[in-house]
This record gives structure tokens, C-alpha cells and sequence, in this order.
């Protein structure tokens, strides 16, 4: 099975463990802050489904419908997520404030405070190995989904560090105030992973970083011969897919071996450096 699949399969196992484990808890300890955490990985859950099945879609080949590929479906799903997120957030804003105006007895705060431990290590686990393979494979749905449990990570130690609080000055308002700035955290990350998925749909360029790599290694390719040039390099991304064009133009004089020889070596030297890139080099005949 694809080593990206086997991955976001692994997310959804644990969020499922982890929004049992603390709906429970929440009920258990009547927290809201607890209630927000599995909110919080209810959404974990559906964006790891979404994922999944976007990742499996993505590592299709290309077909007659499809000849750029599926690479898209990824970030259709990093945007689906983001909004999910963000919904998310809102409501336990909704119920913080609710809880504020009519508060409740917290109980068993010992309990709760383990639970966030467990969820913090096992969030830690799941989330490096979500990124490792999202950087390897450079996969935008699993980098969501890594994000999401990273900051997972974050509003569970903030509950447990508030479950402390509230066991040490007894002060119950402050479950709610750090529910609310655990929804501050989810709407910042839910406009962090929009932004990465929303760019490749309207076909943005690759980060400048990679573009100035991409023009050395062409320029470089070309051995300073002042008659050989290159124009309007044009780059985009689908999915994990690059996506490189650009126009090479040779003197009249030069042959068709040659110019064709010259392109290999340019797209040998940038497939090193670059995995899953699609290069098209465009060759124009000038009069010198």
C-alpha cells in the first residue's frame, strides 16, 4: 500500500481513540474545555478521513480525464479542512461564553489532566510521522493533517496547564477563558493551512526559493555560452505535482541533436534537485 495512505490511515485510528477517550472525559469531568478538545478532534477525524481519501485519489495516475493528473485533490481537501477548523473554533467560542454566563462545578480534574497528557504524547507520535512523510512525498494533505495534531499537541497542554489552575486557586471561569484561546489557536492555523492549499488551485508560482534554484541550474546548464538563452520560466503545482515550462532559444545554426542534448542535461540537472516535477522546455530558432 502507498507509504502516504498507510499514514493518513494511521491519523484517523488515533483521533478516533482520542475524541472517544476525551468525550468521555469531558462528560466525566463536566469541563468545556475538555468538550472543546473533543470537538477539536472530532474535526481531527473528519479532516483525516478527508485526507485519506484525498491522498489515495491524488497517487491515481493520469487519465484521458485527467492528464495533469489528481494532484488537486489534495489541496481541495487542505481547503475543505481549513474550513472545518475554522467552524469548529467558532462554536467553542459559542459554548465557552455560554459556560461563562452559566458556570459549573469542574470535577475530577486529576483525570482530565491525564487524559491531556495522553492525547499531548500521542499527538506528538502521530504528527511527527504525518510530517516526515508529508516532506518526502511533499503532500499538502498530509501536512494539514500534521498541522492540525501539532496544534493538538498545543491545546491540550493549555487545558491540562488550565486543569492545574483550577486545581490550585479554584478558579472555574478559567476553563472557559483558555477554551476560548484554544479557538483563537485553531482559527490562526485554520487560516495558516488555507492559505497553503487555497494558492496551488489559482495555479501560484512555486516559492521564489525554488525558482531562483530552478534559473542556476539552467544557467548553470547553459556554460555561459552567450548565444544560448532562456525566457518566461513559468511554474506551478498540483498536489505534490511541479509543474516547469520555459523557452530555450538556440542560434539558427545550431542542430536538432544538439538543442535536444542540451534540454536532457537541463532536465536531468533539475530532477536531481527536485522530485515530481513535470518539465516542458520550449526550443525557439533566433538569428545571430
Amino acid at each position: 500500500m502507498n507509504v502516504k495512505i498507510k499514514t493518513a490511515r494511521l491519523s484517523i485510528f488515533s483521533n478516533l481513540f482520542l475524541i472517544v477517550l476525551k468525550m468521555v472525559m469531558g462528560i466525566f469531568t463536566g469541563s468545556v474545555s475538555m468538550m472543546s478538545e473533543a470537538i477539536h478532534s472530532g474535526i481531527d477525524l473528519l479532516a483525516s478521513i478527508i485526507a485519506f481519501f484525498s491522498v489515495k485519489i491524488a497517487s491515481k495516475p493520469p487519465d484521458k480525464d485527467h492528464p495533469y493528473g489528481h494532484g488537486k485533490y489534495e489541496n481541495v481537501s487542505g481547503v475543505l479542512e481549513a474550513l472545518l477548523i475554522f467552524i469548529a473554533a467558532l462554536w467553542i467560542i459559542y459554548e465557552a461564553v455560554d459556560r461563562l454566563q452559566h458556570p459549573s462545578i469542574i470535577k475530577n480534574i486529576h483525570y482530565g489532566i491525564f487524559v491531556m497528557l495522553v492525547s499531548m504524547v500521542v499527538n506528538i507520535f502521530v504528527s511527527r510521522k504525518l510530517y516526515v512523510v508529508a516532506e518526502e512525498y511533499d503532500s499538502i494533505a498530509l501536512k494539514a493533517d500534521a498541522l492540525h495534531l501539532k496544534t493538538d499537541v498545543y491545546t491540550s497542554m493549555g487545558v491540562a496547564i488550565g486543569f492545574l489552575l483550577i486545581y490550585l486557586t479554584g478558579y472555574t471561569w478559567l476553563d472557559s477563558i483558555i477554551a476560548i484561546l484554544v479557538a483563537l489557536l485553531i482559527i490562526y492555523e485554520s487560516f495558516e493551512l488555507l492559505n497553503n492549499a487555497f494558492s496551488p488551485l489559482v495555479d501560484a508560482q512555486l516559492p521564489e526559493e525554488e525558482i531562483k534554484m530552478i534559473s542556476k541550474i539552467i544557467s548553470s546548464s547553459l556554460k555561459e555560452d552567450a548565444e544560448i538563452s532562456y525566457r518566461r520560466v513559468r511554474t506551478r503545482k498540483s498536489g505534490s505535482q511541479k509543474y516547469l515550462d520555459f523557452i530555450l532559444s538556440f542560434p539558427n545554426s545550431t542542430t536538432v541533436k544538439v538543442a535536444h542534448d542540451l534540454c536532457d542535461e537541463i532536465e536531468d540537472a533539475i530532477n536531481h534537485e527536485f522530485k515530481e516535477i513535470d518539465i516542458n522546455i520550449h526550443i525557439e530558432p533566433v538569428d545571430k
